[in-house]
């Protein structure tokens, strides 16, 4: 592998022109496709093998049009104090918007509240709900105007109205001014390291070029595989991240091997031979991450992961190519100011830096430092225990909103339940008597405890088929209402045997709980399929038993750790309001899987780009504590410079308005604090010097079966001859000079 990067490093460096323009030829040609390609028909969240999407469904199979997943409107109605809602004058406004709001184009049914008795026991508030015939994101401006202006008449009566529902929901940007501070935050972090402007210019300008291919390929590809907007968020994410540390690494060893003598097209093909072979395997290891989201059998969420696997490949491709093909056109710009005026006598070899300092501290005191950083990531994960998973809905959202003051407005009115109603689907196509059928149904259900009222059952045209909500008396996150759900479930043989039918529980809280359990169920299998098909990828690597098992232990001290500390803010409340957090409640279902998936991958970067090079070290004769110290005298500034970018995107998406994308950018910026530099810089150093020998320990006869692919590059010392300048320069230990 290593020789085979450098050849390639090398042919890159030289033909420079030919690879930048393929690469600008490449991202033409896809942005060129992408504005001729056709957008992809958004088809909703859908949930394959679980009852509530079973029940949607049979919605959309027995009342065709109606779009069980359509966009609604939930519309709520509050009098002005001290008058009642029923008051002639305020009924009339409100009858007057639902008949208009009827004739939109795309407008399925709109119900008056009266009629369907949806006022409140004091008579100041009412609700009713306009459904659509497509989905939220297919809605036209023309029918989203139309509700609007028919909200804006009434309120000018003097009422108040609120919506829900996803009919009118914003969209809240993903990161907005805060993401792109931390994208300059990662620039300075790489000006710092570096002490040049083109350095860390570099590794910017190639992530951006990977992303851009990245989003139009995404784009292009759309309507083939069905891709929703929502797609490329991880895409964009995780391709800028990867992409300017996989960069950064091969920069730094460039650097590196300039600063010991090599003229500057060997330099790039030792940097894309070393370097270059641990940013392939990282990358691997964040692709297996990714793919295997596809084993959680959400189709979204595979999508989500294949398409920023795919945005990975880029990123490494262009580290490997692109970026030596670069340095063929600067190959003295990115040197530190000391290299480029000259002042090598004035640098000479130092024996230490910060990193190596560091690795020998850890090295005199093992022992401690391991437990140390066990017990401190241990108590960090504690809250993860109490974890509830959910989907945030519009409780979580900024008072600000029109769907959180609806919500709050329905609850004061109503009852928290009435916020999360459980829709029953009823199927009486096997009876002689539908009609029947479905009220003995609902009088069972209604008399559930914990179950408020139950609504008038609506028949299909044919009349085999019936549908109605019943109301809990608790709100959509309380535990309360997951235990209402599984009770009238554990009823349904019952239920269904006296009835002569059979039905399915599903609505929004429904389908909520039912995504929950099967996450809660998919994570086990995701984490032995991930972390089993890592744990050979890195045996391959280091050819070690030991190292591999000690990485994925380290992954999973450091997951467990972030998801504690998301516990603690947002379903807790500790320091939420330094987030902007003003609700707290249950973890987003798909949050641990994200954490698992995401962070292995980022994980397993940190170790291959750490301990290959002790392992370098170790291979060319340092005894194992040695090893250590002079791997971290050589990595330890760039992992933590890279860590520290890492944190800075994902940072960056801290400052959405969204609850859930804050948590995301939180999880994932905590879990890189917590496993660069706990994991990664402390906890490593300490079992490594604890195990010394032994963790380089490989059974022959795995030996001779595994390929040896020579990430170390052991071969290419053997093969590239030592550079003519007698007093080598290390380049790692050059401090960056302040620019001026």
């Amino acid at each position: 592998m290593a020789t085979l990067l450098y050849h390639l490093g090398r042919m890159a460096f030289r033909w420079r022109w030919f690879v930048t323009l393929l690469w600008v030829a490449i991202l033409g040609l896809a942005g060129f496709a992408s504005t001729k390609a056709a957008p992809a028909a958004d088809e909703g969240f859908t949930m394959p093998g679980i009852e509530s999407q079973k029940a949607f469904d049979l919605l959309d199979q027995r009342f065709p049009g109606s779009a069980a997943d359509g966009a609604s409107a939930r519309i709520v109605f509050v009098a002005p104090h001290g008058q009642k809602i029923t008051a002639s004058q305020n009924k009339a406004a409100v009858e007057q918007l639902f008949d208009e709001a009827g004739r939109g184009s795309q407008a399925a049914s709109s119900v008056d509240p009266f009629e369907a008795k949806a006022v409140s026991k004091d008579a100041s508030t009412a609700y009713a709900t306009v459904t659509f015939k497509v989905t939220a994101a297919n809605l036209t401006d023309a029918s989203k105007n139309h509700l609007e202006r028919s909200l804006d008449e009434i309120r000018d009566k003097g009422l108040t109205v609120e919506v829900g529902g996803d009919a009118l929901a914003t969209q809240p940007a993903a990161g907005g001014a805060s993401e792109a501070i931390g994208i300059a935050i990662a620039a300075v972090v790489l000006l710092i390291t570096f002490g040049s402007l083109a350095a860390a210019g570099l590794p910017l300008l190639t992530a951006i070029l990977g992303i851009g291919i990245s989003m139009t390929t995404i784009k292009v590809l759309a309507d083939t595989f069905n891709l929703s907007n929502t797609t490329g968020t991880l895409a964009t994410m995780l391709g800028l991240a990867c992409g300017i540390d996989y960069a950064l690494f091969v920069v730094s060893r460039y650097r590196e091997e300039r600063g010991k003598g090599h003229e500057p097209r060997e330099a790039a093909g030792l940097a894309a031979g070393t370097a270059g072979s641990a940013v392939v395997f990282a990358g691997l290891t964040v692709v297996i991450a990714l793919a295997g989201l596809s084993v959680v059998g959400i189709p979204v969420l595979t999508k989500m992961g294949l398409a920023a696997a795919g945005a990975v490949v880029i990123a490494v491709l262009i580290s490997v190519t692109l970026v030596p093909a670069f340095l063929g056109f600067w190959p003295n710009a990115v040197l530190s100011r000391g290299i480029r005026t000259g002042r090598k006598r004035s640098l000479r070899k130092k024996e230490h830096n910060a990193g190596s300092r560091w690795a020998s501290l850890v090295m005199r005191h093992p022992l401690p430092v391991l437990l140390l950083g066990v017990v401190g990531l241990g108590a960090i994960a504690a809250p993860a225990l109490n974890l509830q998973l959910g989907m945030p809905g519009d409780e979580a959202k900024s008072t600000s909103t029109t769907e959180r003051r609806a919500y709050d407005d329905l609850a004061k009115g109503f009852g928290p339940g009435f916020n999360g109603p459980l829709t029953i689907v009823v199927d009486a196509k096997s009876t002689e008597n539908p009609k029947a059928a479905v009220a003995t149904i609902a009088q069972d259900i209604a008399d559930t405890d914990g179950v408020v009222s139950v609504s008038a059952p609506r028949f299909n045209a044919v009349g085999n088929t019936a549908v109605f909500s019943a109301t809990p008396a608790t709100s959509p996150t309380n535990a309360k209402t997951q235990d209402l759900v599984k009770t009238i479930r554990d009823e349904r043989v019952g239920i269904e045997s006296k009835a002569d039918a059979t039905f399915e529980v599903t609505g929004k809280t429904a389908l909520n709980i039912d995504v929950a359990e099967k996450v809660q169920a998919s994570l086990i299998p995701y984490l032995v399929v991930v972390v089993g098909l890592a744990i050979v990828l890195l045996l391959v690597v280091f050819r070690s038993l030991l190292v591999p098992l000690k990485a994925a232990a380290g992954f999973l001290l450091s997951v467990l750790a972030a998801l504690g500390a998301v516990v603690a803010v947002f379903q807790q409340g500790h320091g939420a309001s330094l987030l902007g957090i003003e609700s707290t409640g249950p973890i987003m279902s798909m949050m641990p899987i994200f954490l698992v998936g995401i962070v292995f991958g980022l994980a397993m970067d940190y170790e291959v780009f750490l301990v290959s090079r002790i392992r370098e070290a170790y291979v060319h004769g340092d005894q194992p504590q040695q090893a250590v110290v002079s791997g971290f005298k050589h990595s330890a500034r760039v992992v933590i410079a890279a860590a520290l970018i890492m944190m800075a995107v994902f940072s960056g998406f801290i400052g959405a308005d969204e609850s859930m994308i804050k948590m995301i950018g939180f999880g994932l910026a905590i879990a890189v604090l917590f496993d660069a530099f706990i994991v990664r810089m402390a906890i490593v150093p300490a079992v490594l010097a604890l195990l010394g020998n032994k963790a380089w320990y490989l059974p022959r006869w795995l030996n001779r079966l595994l390929p040896n692919i020579d990430v170390e590059g052991e071969k290419l010392s053997h093969k590239v001859p030592a550079p003519a300048d007698p007093d080598p320069i290390d380049e790692s230990a050059l401090q960056p000079v302040p620019m001026r």
